[in-house]
């Protein structure tokens, strides 16, 4: 297992405020213009983690592969603050990306956002909101292996996968939501609790076969593609959570690496033409 928390080679870094919400800047060494620029949510089951796992995320690579400018949001741990903090603080980052935009030499039409795990949740969950309240065009969503339904699955069930599991995984979403609420739970909360998917960015994601997080990623996606949103995730077997983090080294984690760069280099090739309005939706906060 490699820890990197250190800022790879290729790569300038640099700290601004979203108001109280630290963000950490990861930029090419050389500086490119209209770039996409990249609101990265790190994991750690909501209640853990930190900023600087951009180092070893898939977000160096989007940074230092493709040139894209990668924003990394301190958000509020659910420890000592549950929802809808975390979502909170995720949401004014992405506003920040889009108001400082011009400055980072990002195109207004390329804001994306992404990120691991829980990370991955708060993605998708800021991307539900951005739709809801029209403020931000995001262009694109990449939950990886995301932590979306707070409720048990088939997988998430009695899951004794490497890294997380069924315990794990529930002891995040009680802090998380404080408490074992499974019916009134709002979408920003809990993702897979959305009906209404249309006008939701196109989506890319992979998760392991053997993992927590496998059914409810594929319903996500299943349910973006009924919705009419083009959608796609790749399945690697593996009952390691995070694998492409963790054990870089391996052949399905290269595998993994490669595919999620040429998907995120055709979505910049890529453009949204039409922009929904929040009314045509249902989301219920």
């Amino acid at each position: 297992m490699k820890i990197q928390l250190k800022p790879p080679k290729g790569i300038r870094v640099r700290k601004a405020k979203a108001g109280r919400v630290p963000l950490l800047i990861l930029e090419p060494e050389e500086p490119r213009k209209d770039v996409p620029g990249v609101l990265w949510i790190h994991g750690g089951g909501y209640m853990t983690g930190m900023k600087e796992m951009a180092y070893m995320s898939r977000a160096a690579d989007l940074c230092r592969e493709c040139g894209a400018v990668v924003v990394s949001p301190g958000y509020r741990l659910a420890l000592f603050s549950p929802y809808p903090a975390a979502l909170e603080d995720c949401y004014a980052a992405l506003l920040w990306l889009r108001d400082h935009a011009a400055e980072l030499g990002i195109r207004s039409d390329r804001i994306m956002v992404g990120g691991e795990s829980a990370g991955g949740g708060l993605a998708a969950a800021v991307s539900i909101r951005a739709r809801d309240s029209g403020e931000v065009r995001v262009a694109f969503q990449m939950p990886l292996y995301p932590m979306l339904d707070n409720r048990d699955t088939a997988s998430s069930r009695d899951n004794h996968g490497r890294i997380w599991n069924t315990r794990r995984n529930h002891l995040g979403w009680r802090l998380y939501l404080r408490g074992d609420a499974k019916e009134d739970v709002s979408p920003y909360a809990s993702p897979a609790r959305l009906v209404d998917f249309r006008g939701l960015p196109p989506c890319y994601t992979f998760v392991g076969t053997g993992e927590p997080f496998r059914d409810e990623t594929l319903a996500w996606v299943r349910s973006l593609r009924e919705a009419g949103v083009p959608a796609e995730c790749d399945l690697y077997d593996t009952d390691i959570h995070a694998f492409d983090m963790l054990y870089p080294e391996l052949e399905i984690s290269r595998e993994a690496s490669a595919r999620f760069l040429d998907r995120f280099r055709e979505a910049c090739s890529e453009s949204r033409t039409e922009e929904p309005h929040p009314s045509d939706f249902t989301t219920e906060d």
